[in-house]
């Protein structure tokens, strides 16, 4: 199953029916739009013409049925090409006009005149034919959402290549920083054994008291435990598989990677925190690196 991304857009056009007093200026055009972004939930917004509001509940449960999430907009408009084709209007037609607006401006005299622009829309109005928008409506809506999950998915591939090559640095990073820590420990056992013949040598032969032995070996022993994360690691190289078994999964994967960015960084935090040398650090800073990259591209997954 693929993985897709909340980010798309599509856009058709259909042409409708050109009869009519007005000649073919009075063609119609149908046109819808539609585009997504990134969103926690569902969030749909359709933005419709007058003759289309009818069609408002078919293209939401059109909608609702095949995405999950992202902010999506729709909009669908129906206009008439007589500005494109400037068909010239018939003299019955602009008679018509000029009479009705005497009549309105004879009970409204402050009414503005009519302009060229308004007079042409009314003819052409006035001269088309009334039509049934809503199989035209409901077959372009078909097409550009499937336009648009196809544009979807093209992202989502893109958004998967690029988390793929993420994890596979940072498992480099993590196997970098597993033989660190018993090289760490070892160093610090000798600091321990160094100070430990330092004090044997300042006591010139006198016994050493058995507390004082008990407390270097303990202190050994916490910085061990302390800089150990190897846990850390573990469940870091854990987060790692489970992601890429999501990706090879696909389908509605984005909040499980969003909260699995979550415990992998809280992992770099820890691991960086618990460093006791600059090698350590540098790997705990590349890995967040790394994270806050994936984190941002995983925020588009669907």
């Amino acid at each position: 199953m693929a993985v897709y991304s909340m980010t798309g857009y599509a856009s058709v056009q259909f042409a409708g029916a050109a009869a009519g007093e007005g000649g073919p200026g009075n063609a119609r055009r149908l046109g819808l739009e539609i585009r997504s972004v990134n969103s926690r939930f569902l969030d749909l917004s359709l933005r419709l013409s007058d003759e289309l509001r009818a069609q408002e509940p078919a293209l939401r449960a059109l909608l609702t049925q095949q995405l999950k999430r992202g902010k999506v907009e729709l909009r669908a408009f129906v206009d008439s090409a007589e500005f494109a084709a400037l068909a010239e209007p018939t003299p019955r037609l602009l008679q018509r006009v000029g009479t009705v607006q005497d009549t309105v401006r004879s009970w409204l005299p402050d009414a503005a005149p009519l302009s060229v622009a308004e007079a042409l829309r009314l003819c052409a109005n006035a001269g088309a034919p009334e039509q049934d928008w809503s199989g035209p409506t409901m077959d372009l809506a078909q097409r550009a959402l499937a336009d648009m999950v196809a544009a979807r998915e093209r992202e989502g591939e893109r958004l998967v290549a690029m988390l793929l090559d993420r994890l596979k640095q940072l498992r480099a990073l993590a196997e970098q920083a597993g033989p660190l820590v018993p090289r760490l420990v070892e160093q610090q056992r000798q600091r321990f054994m160094e100070r430990w013949k330092e004090a044997m040598q300042l006591a010139e032969g006198a016994a050493v008291p058995e507390a004082a032995q008990d407390r270097a070996l303990t202190e050994a022993t916490a910085f061990a435990i302390r800089i150990d994360v190897a846990e850390e690691v573990t469940r870091l190289q854990s987060h790692l598989d489970e992601i890429q078994r999501l990706l090879k999964k696909g389908g509605e994967v984005g909040k499980r990677l969003d909260f699995l960015i979550q415990e992998l960084h809280r992992e770099a935090n820890t691991l960086g925190s618990k460093s006791a040398a600059m090698e350590l650090t540098r790997i705990s800073v590349d890995m967040k690196v790394l994270i806050e990259q994936m984190r941002e591209q995983v925020q588009n997954i669907e």
